[in-house]
């Protein structure tokens, strides 16, 4: 690295925990606190290894399948949402449910509903295999169309182009989503978008608070779960803007090569990263050589989701 008084690590703000985010891992603890362990979680509450292994030791029990839960047990669903039929399973099995979905993900899926009822069909743009992108999708049987790039968007079929709207993961790269939009327009000219955009304020305010700090590093750190899409979106805009960047869980994972002879270090956050490896990052870094932090101004986020009926104080 240069010399240490030339060395400045660069802190993305917003960065790190949504409000989304926070309201899912405080209804389980919240959960725990009120009935005692186990409390069953479908899913990742969020996508990030340090969150789930410290409510893992405090009694959560993670599940991919409600088969796993006992009959009449405590349930609770994880933020990225769940389909319909899974709904009907908890219903089946007798579960007592508590969800975590974040209103920002329900609101696609009223969304869908609202649309389905209209007699559309629907394109719903996202990654295949995402959580969010199944429970979307399974919010109906029929009618609803995965596109994942500009490719698909240009060979994608439906039966009724007259009467088609589109709708999106929450956690997309904005300017990729732009693009994949632009080519169905070109195709259904009639498509109908959501009157509001469906990426959410935390996955816009990050990726924008990325791209006012690329131009001022010479590398970006991006702290998350490589599973979690806006931590991964995150990386690809700093990349987009002409600067190498790496994603870790955490301090552990930092290389130093990565860092080595780079005067200004860049560090941010995915939506479901606790500050608390933002900070072991830093701490690493300055280790290696770093002898100030600034914090680059951004937007202030002052949203908070309520929780569920039967855990409020």
């Amino acid at each position: 690295m240069a010399a240490m008084n030339e060395v400045e690590i660069l802190l993305a703000e917003p960065r790190g925990f949504c409000a989304g985010v926070d309201r899912a891992i405080e209804i389980v603890e919240r959960a725990l606190e009120r009935f005692g362990a186990p409390i069953y979680v479908r899913h990742e509450i969020v996508h990030n290894d340090h969150v789930v292994r410290d409510l893992r030791e405090k009694g959560a029990v993670f599940v991919e399948d409600l088969d796993e839960v006992p009959v009449g047990a405590r349930v609770i669903m994880s933020a990225h949402g769940v389909s319909r039929k899974v709904r009907d399973h908890a219903v089946a099995r007798e579960l007592e449910v508590f969800d975590a979905t974040c209103p920002l993900v329900t609101k696609v899926h009223v969304e869908v509903k609202k649309l389905a009822a209209e007699g559309m069909e629907i394109i719903m743009i996202g990654h295949a295999g995402h959580p969010e992108v199944e429970g979307t999708m399974g919010q109906l049987d029929a009618g609803i169309y995965l596109v994942e790039d500009e490719a698909q968007a240009a060979r994608v079929e439906v039966k009724t182009p007259d009467k088609l709207a589109y709708v999106t993961q929450t956690t997309l790269s904005m300017d990729d989503t732009k693009s994949i939009v632009k080519s169905l327009q070109s195709r259904f000219p009639l498509i109908r978008g959501p009157k509001i955009s469906d990426i959410c304020y935390a996955t816009q305010n990050r990726q924008d608070a990325v791209k006012v700090m690329s131009p001022q590093v010479d590398v970006v750190l991006v702290v998350g779960s490589k599973t979690s899409s806006n931590t991964n979106r995150l990386r690809e805009v700093a990349e987009r803007h002409g600067v190498p960047a790496y994603l870790l869980n955490g301090a552990e994972e930092l290389q130093p090569e990565w860092i080595a002879g780079k005067s200004r270090i860049g560090i941010t956050a995915g939506a479901s990263a606790p500050e608390a490896l933002v900070q072991g990052l830093v701490t690493a870094v300055k280790a290696m050589g770093a002898s100030s932090v600034r914090k680059i101004p951004g937007v202030e986020e002052t949203v908070r989701f309520p929780l569920p009926k039967g855990l409020t104080a």
